[in-house]
């Protein structure tokens, strides 16, 4: 499946990010299942998980040090967030 394309990712408590699409949805993503792994050890820093970026033409999501994860992870993975009530932040 073709994931929609992202516009934003947002850095919330908790190690999630707060993700918006093209196609309206906003979605959160736990990362920390990811947080165990050599690769991704870094990432247990706030501050260093907090320099999350979107990447050019909205492919995908990336940190300061390289770490990333897949665009289809991000989307697959990732719960709608209800439009109100639970805000991340």
């Amino acid at each position: 499946m073709l994931q929609p394309r992202l516009l934003s990712v947002t850095p919330a408590d908790d190690f999630m990010l707060l993700l918006k699409y093209e196609t309206g949805e906003n979605r959160i993503f736990d990362v920390k299942p990811y947080l165990s792994g050599t690769w991704f050890a870094e990432l247990r820093d706030v501050g260093h998980f907090r320099t999350v970026q979107l990447l050019p033409g909205g492919i995908g999501i990336q940190w300061k040090n390289g770490q990333d994860i897949a665009p289809h992870e991000l989307y697959e993975l990732s719960e709608p967030l209800k439009s109100k009530g639970r805000t991340p932040e």
